[in-house]
């Protein structure tokens, strides 16, 4: 809400009094920024771009004793900020930003500023606690551990262990979140998902199977060298506050034309030299109406379409189809605007495409992110500093959790769930891979044959719900889910909330481990079987974390765990104990006082053993060595310019190929062929095979400077390098590594029986044939020590290969990217043209599509529902709205409503309305009368809980654990809908009412 504020006391006098009992005096901002140095924070923005304002000093801080500097990160969206903490006789007493990160560069945004608050915040969860008869009831963590764990056993026992879901987090730092994935493997089940899978997971599926990675291309810094500016659904002013300085500095420097396409006029938007309004829903049909014109016109790069791009004439032939006048009366956006658009990309290059969560939550948000990468490629904007598909992410690791596999369908590292995954991951844990396949269940499918459920997807975050309460004979599981561990999640960002009361109330236990207690406490009218379990922060821990760009950085611990709150992987390890797989879990991880995981040991392990992504060039040592030296980094490049780390790229970004002994520099710029492999060059991904049809799915006579096979090449394996004559480059160990996983050595490194059979091998010697096939089918992935990656690099080569991006994903239910309408959608005369899928069952549950659309909702609600970001509060809202400076910005949850809409419905500025759902849900909050939305277009923030359909249930909070701020949880309006690939929620294009309280 942009309403002016007195000075810190609030409109309402029962919000007066508890942010003045919780600050023990009336909350005033310039106050706070005085008394803490923080008002560096606020301003940060203009020291960056030449002014005045020079940094404040620790010594100057009015505290007792000696102050340490502590670095960390800060846990509020997916920049990376550092934050450095003043810590006086083990308090943290202040706070400044990191002025040598090159990431925020002194800056700071509202959350940033006040995150100490969130560590040191009165209203967290202090110390274990369950529903006993109604009450909250304070319990020790050994009561906790063993009812909980008595509880999971005895359902695992009766219904097998997919009844219970382990809910991960993209708070978790790396290590953490590789443990948790690690964790729900030897509990023996695939039912482990996170925050992910509701906000980028359409962008995972859509860019990994475009060109070979599914993540953010380039970086925020990166920004600083393109011509223009392309952001469709993201609004990074509000969401993403420091990284708009990197934006602004390309907009000023290049005079690079930043173009805003959104359905609501966002601060973003505020920014634009060309703003495009258009229907929520509508993103392919808008980037086809710009791609028409660059047809049309011929400003494709055709030369790099030619030899780096399979599928675009397909492409072409839905684009044509596309023409303004059909542009127009999808979207609603002048055909005449989008050639503007398209000539000013055409002409302004390299450009860049953002996109966030108005992107990717869609019921075909897989083809939304297709097509924006589509254009990107028609372009010529890929592999190109100011180019690729820059990604904000939403949370500070979620990133890394995702890499490290905190998914349904993966393990770490992408290595999706197969066989040969398994006994990888296996081989890296040296573990029994027969012990582990005993820990999972087996389930016999419609088709009457018998499944094992390690190979199968779990059931995604977004559809737990129905885990719970849809019939068991429509699941493919053994049973229904009977228990829910939310770790470090907030269910009011998840849509279908109604529905999601009634699965909290139904299920045997319901487990919730968070710093804060989350809606997770109230939502529902439980009496027992609840239980709150006290995470720390993530400062009160180190490890690393994943930006958005793919570079990691390391947290310094900067206070020991307040209250009675546990680290996340002590917690972990406390269950493993009391599920009797505690030595196996931690059989090469050494276990620090307090029996605490040693963190270093759990970045090792990973580092060991995923090398599709590249994490394995990112020691603890090496990540510590650039938190140290970040300002020896070119704030541009992100390159090292002398320094201990010379010529590195800040945080290692992934791929950092090999070990950390092959000092590989990570690759900022992914699929830049410009650089040697070995500086962070690289190709796009041969990860598709190498024919489609007969045509040639590799590179067509380009490849990166240096590299020794001057043309494209499938991934290497064994057996290139011996085709090759580059196999004799392998060292003995690296030799021997690759004898082990083909079976022929044990751990080690004596034959085994089948490798007796044959003898022992000389260095350098050939093969016999009796080994060949399994020797040469190791590849660069599955090689434990690194040797395959080691030598095609040293050749010059990416280890996985050098391909054409395909623009046509033929595993896909749309090869080919097209508009279908929102299953709840006002625009019925449409539907014969762009109707949405037929329902299907995948991903273990039943999904509906056309049995939702084919309902006619759009009389009775005919205002399209769509929600975001606000600046000060981040996901859930649970931790922001719980600091007292944050709660002071934004005291309301609001719906914005077009003029023209509110006249016509009777609704005044300020006034309550109801805001209902087709489902039946409905939320009571304030009218903002805006002419942000269009006509015809409603707007929520999704950061608000603690009512629920008018109901205040501040009450059902552990006394002093309630946050400061309550509101309605516009999910409760919200309603069914999911992608095709991936389960993604749809959020951005629903229906509603809206009508005076």
């Amino acid at each position: 809400m942009l309403r002016k504020k007195t000075n810190g006391v609030a409109r309402r006098p029962q919000r007066t009094s508890i942010l003045s009992e919780a600050a023990n005096a009336s909350v005033d901002r310039r106050a706070f920024l005085r008394g803490s140095g923080l008002a560096i924070g606020g301003i940060a923005a203009i020291a960056a771009t030449g002014g005045t304002v020079k940094q404040a000093s620790a010594a100057t801080a009015a505290v007792r004793g000696t102050v340490e500097l502590k670095k960390s990160v800060c846990t509020h969206c997916s920049v990376g900020c550092t934050v450095v903490a003043e810590v006086s006789d083990g308090v943290w007493v202040g706070q400044e930003p990191g002025w040598d990160s090159p990431f925020n560069l002194g800056a700071h945004c509202a959350k940033g500023a006040a995150v100490r608050e969130h560590a040191h915040g009165e209203r967290r969860l202090k110390y274990p606690m369950k529903k006993e008869n109604g009450e909250w009831v304070r319990i020790s963590w050994e009561q906790a551990i063993d009812e909980i764990g008595d509880g999971m056993m005895q359902i695992r026992e009766e219904s097998g262990p997919d009844s219970v879901y382990w809910l991960g987090s993209a708070k978790h730092n790396n290590e953490q979140a590789y443990l948790f994935r690690k964790f729900a493997a030897y509990w023996g089940t695939n039912n482990v998902d996170h925050q992910a899978r509701i906000c980028h997971s359409t962008t995972v599926a859509g860019v990994a199977n475009t060109w070979g990675y599914g993540a953010m291309t380039n970086s925020y810094n990166d920004i600083h060298k393109s011509k223009a500016i392309f952001i469709i659904g993201g609004n990074p002013a509000e969401a993403h506050p420091v990284s708009l300085m990197h934006l602004l500095k390309a907009k000023e420097q290049n005079n690079a034309p930043l173009i805003v396409c959104d359905p609501r006029f966002t601060r973003t938007a505020a920014h634009a030299d060309e703003y495009v309004r258009f229907r929520p829903g509508t993103d392919v049909a808008l980037v086809w109406g710009i791609l028409y014109h660059i047809f049309e016109n011929g400003w494709e790069d055709k030369e790099f379409i030619r030899t780096r791009v399979w599928g675009m004439d397909q492409i072409r032939e839905e684009v044509a189809k596309w023409t303004p006048e059909e542009v127009e009366r999808v979207t609603g956006t002048p055909g005449s605007q989008l050639r503007r658009v398209a000539r000013t990309m055409a002409n302004n290059r390299p450009g860049t495409v953002i996109w966030c969560m108005g992107g990717t939550q869609h019921s075909n948000g897989n083809n939304n992110t297709r097509a924006y990468c589509i254009l990107q490629l028609a372009l010529g904007n890929m592999g190109t500093a100011g180019g690729g598909t820059n990604i904000f992410r939403g949370h500070d690791n979620v990133q890394g959790a995702t890499d490290l596999g905190v998914l349904a369908d993966t393990l770490p590292g992408y290595y999706g769930l197969s066989a040969g995954s398994w006994a990888h991951w296996a081989r890296v844990w040296e573990e029994d891979l027969d012990w582990l396949k005993g820990r999972f269940a087996s389930h016999k499918g419609k088709d009457g044959k018998e499944k094992a459920m390690m190979n199968l997807t779990g059931i995604p975050v977004s559809r737990w719900i129905d885990g719970v309460l849809e019939a068991k004979e429509n699941l493919d599981q053994p049973d229904n889910t009977r228990a829910m561990v939310l770790w470090g999640h907030a269910p009011n960002s998840q849509t279908r909330m109604v529905e999601m009361k009634k699965a909290m109330e139904d299920l045997d236990m319901l487990v919730v481990v968070d710093p804060y207690p989350t809606v997770s406490a109230i939502l529902h009218d439980r009496t027992d079987g609840v239980y709150l379990l006290p995470a720390t922060t993530q400062f009160e821990t180190r490890g690393s974390v994943t930006a958005s760009n793919r570079s990691l950085q390391w947290r310094e611990k900067v206070v020991e765990p307040l209250f009675e709150s546990l680290p996340d992987h002590i917690i972990m390890a406390k269950f493993a104990k009391k599920f009797g797989f505690s030595d196996k879990l931690f059989r090469n991880i050494a276990m620090d006082a307090d029996d605490e995981p040693n963190v270093e040991d759990l970045t090792r392990e990973f580092n060991r053993g995923m090398w599709t992504v590249g994490y394995t060039g990112q020691s603890p040592e090496r990540l510590k060595l650039h938190m140290a030296n970040q300002h020896t980094f070119d704030r541009t490049t992100l390159r090292a310019v002398g320094g201990p780390a010379d010529g590195d790229f800040y945080g290692l970004p992934w791929p950092c190929w090999g070990t950390p002994e092959m000092n590989h520099p990570g690759t900022a710029n992914l699929y830049d062929m410009s650089l040697p492999v070995a500086e962070g060059g690289l190709t796009f991904r041969a990860r598709f095979g190498v024919e489609r049809n007969g045509d040639n799915l590799l590179a067509d006579g380009v490849y990166s400077v240096g590299s020794e096979i001057q043309d494209g090449y499938p991934e290497f394996t064994m057996q290139m390098l011996i085709d090759l004559g580059w196999d004799g480059d392998l060292t003995e160990e690296e030799r021997r590594s690759i004898e082990y996983v083909a079976g022929y050595r044990d751990l080690e490194g004596n034959l085994t029986g089948e490798g007796e059979e044959v003898g022992e091998q000389s260095q350098t010697g050939p093969y016999p044939s009796d080994w060949q096939d399994k020797i040469g089918g190791v590849n660069w992935k599955t090689d434990l020590t690194g040797g395959i990656q080691r030598v095609a690099i040293a050749h010059g080569c990416a280890p996985f290969g050098n391909a054409k991006a395909r623009a046509v994903v033929w595993t896909f239910p749309d090869p080919v990217p097209i508009h279908r309408e929102p299953l709840y959608t006002n625009r019925r005369d449409l539907l014969p043209d762009y109707a949405t899928y037929e329902d299907r069952h995948f991903w273990r549950v039943p999904t509906m599509y056309a049995s939702i659309q084919k309902q006619d909702f759009s009389q009775d609600y005919p205002i399209i529902l769509t929600s975001g970001r606000l600046v000060e509060y981040e996901g859930g809202g649970d931790e922001t709205r719980s600091n007292p400076w944050l709660a002071e910005l934004q005291q309301d949850m609001f719906v914005e409503i077009n003029t023209r809409d509110a006249n016509d419905l009777g609704v005044r500025d300020g006034a309550d309305v109801w805001v209902e759902g087709p489902e039946g849900g409905k939320v009571k909050v304030m009218a903002m009368v805006t002419e942000r939305v269009g006509a015809g277009v409603a707007f929520m923030p999704f950061h608000f809980g603690g009512h629920y359909q008018g109901q205040d249930l501040r009450s059902k909070y552990p006394d002093g654990a309630d946050p400061y701020v309550l509101g309605e949880s516009t999910n409760v309006a919200q309603t069914y809908g999911y992608d095709s690939v991936t389960q993604m929620q749809e959020t951005k294009a629903t229906l509603c009412k809206i009508t005076v309280a």
